[in-house]
This record gives structure tokens, sequence and C-alpha cells, in this order.
């Protein structure tokens, strides 16, 4: 497969969503949209309403004076499981040991860091431009998207700060599109309904078209179990490929696509390696 190829060379980034913390057993935005819903005494039933998500309570939430550390201490304590999970966890000890050069993740949690800790694997975290100045070579950079909880005000959780983010023009987007230029990237934990994400899937796609060299472009890969015909012609047209298997284990599969990776990497590299062992004679 090109992909374990390319990651076996170091040249592919990946993209983390929320769908592999959720594998952690973590609850969804319900969880914090209810808090906001209920510190404000109104009724829970405004969250079945299809115009109301997750931004949009976060965004009335501060316009009411909440403040934002206050968001994020609830977020906080739902979305920190305990170490010995996240050790136990073998879709994170795949993501460590496929060793990507660069994950970046729109996931406030701790979740990559403790992964990398507990497998003795060194890294460096990257929130703000000078982040970038002071990594050190050669360790995995673990670019926190939409911010971290070590510094609340760096999240990104409101409807305002969504559509900021939209705009893809912030230090971290710059270093994005820098990457996206030479590196092929894989996105896992993602539904492709999410427009957020599609959105950065377009711009990504639309850098290359008005660069006028679209077909010297890295590959793209999005691996999902949520796909469908038509979902897949627009992400091809934007030169993405689908990788999935329509299971309704997500997490199973995304395992399973993993593991096969760090299989198809392995080979090679057991190869090689028995390849380079002096010659003994019988």
């Amino acid at each position: 497969m090109a992909l374990a190829s390319g990651i076996r060379e170091k040249r592919v980034l990946l993209f983390v969503g929320a769908g592999v913390s959720m594998n952690l057993g973590l609850p969804s935005w319900h969880s914090l949209t209810t808090r906001m819903v209920d510190h404000f005494r109104l009724d829970r039933s405004l969250l079945a309403r299809a115009d109301v998500t997750y931004q949009t309570v976060a965004e009335y939430f501060m316009i009411r004076g909440g403040d934002i550390r206050c968001l994020s201490g609830w977020l906080e304590a739902d979305e920190q499981p305990s170490q010995e999970k996240v050790q136990d966890s073998e879709i994170h000890r795949l993501i460590v040991a496929l060793g990507f050069p660069v994950i970046y993740t729109t996931n406030y949690d701790r979740n990559l860091e403790v992964a990398f800790d507990v497998h003795g694997e060194k890294y460096v975290k990257i929130t703000k431009p000078s982040d970038v100045v002071s990594a050190a070579e050669g360790h995995t950079q673990i670019v926190k998207f939409h911010g971290d909880f070590d510094d609340p005000a760096s999240l990104v959780l409101s409807e305002s700060h969504h559509f900021e983010r939209l705009f893809f023009n912030s230090p971290l987007d710059v270093k994005l599109r820098s990457d996206a230029l030479s590196k092929t990237i894989l996105f896992i934990g993602y539904s492709m309904s999410d427009t957020n994400v599609r959105l950065l899937l377009y711009r990504l796609w639309r850098t290359w078209v008005d660069s006028g060299e679209v077909d010297q472009r890295p590959p793209l890969y999005v691996f999902t179990t949520d796909s469908n015909p038509i979902q897949e012609a627009v992400l091809s047209h934007w030169g993405i490929k689908v990788i999935g298997d329509g299971k309704n284990d997500p997490g199973g599969a995304l395992k399973l696509f993993l593991a096969k990776l760090e299989q198809e990497i392995r080979g090679p590299l057991e190869a090689k390696d028995q390849a380079q062992q002096p010659f003994k004679r019988a």
C-alpha cells in the first residue's frame, strides 16, 4: 500500500479527530451542552432542536457572561480518562508505533501526549507559534489545532471561535498549509458530515488548485466508516481518497486499519534488519 510506504519514509502526517478519543469511552458533546443549559436553567429540550449545536450553546454561554475557564474545567473533567485506559488502548499504541513526524488534532484532551508518555516515545506539543520555533528536532510534533486544556484561552469552543478558525489564516493554519505542500495527510476519527472538517479539506485542495500545480499534490486520505457514493464522489473531486469498510464498529475498523499499516511497515523493515545481520557460519 502506498500509504504504508509513505508512513515508513516519514512522508505522512496524521490528523486525529474526536472519534479516536471516544474509543476510550469518553462522553460526547451532549454532556457539556447539558451542563451549559442547566447552568442558565434553560429547558433541556432545546438541545434536541436541529438548529442548536454545542458551538451555539457555548456561544450563548459566553454571551451571557460564562467564563471560558469554567467551560474548560467542565470539558476537562469529562475528557480525561485514566492513564491505564490510554495505555490499554490499541488504537493509541498504534498511533505512537507508526511514528508520524507530525500529528495534528482538534481534540483538547491530553490523550495523545499520555500515549507517547506511557509508550516511552518523545514528542513536542505545539499550541502557538513560539512552540514551533523552540520545537526539538527528531521528535513527533503534536499540534493542538483547536487549543489545549493547559491554555484555556486557546480553546476553539464557541460558534465565533469556529468561524474565526474557518478563515484559515492563523499561524497554525499557515503551518498546516506549509506541511501539506510536501506531505501526505491521513485523517482519522472524523465524520465526513462535519462541515468544519469538509471546509478544511476543501481549503487544502483549493491551496493546490490556486497554485496551478494541483497534479503535483501529495495524496490525502480519509479513513471513515460512514461514507456513501455521493460523498466519495465529492471528496474524490477534491483529490481525497476515502478508506473504510462501512462497518458499524468504527473503533474496531480503525484498529484493524492501523494494525494493517503497522504490519505492512514492519515487513520490509524486518527484512532489511535481517539482511544487515552479520553472516554466521554454521
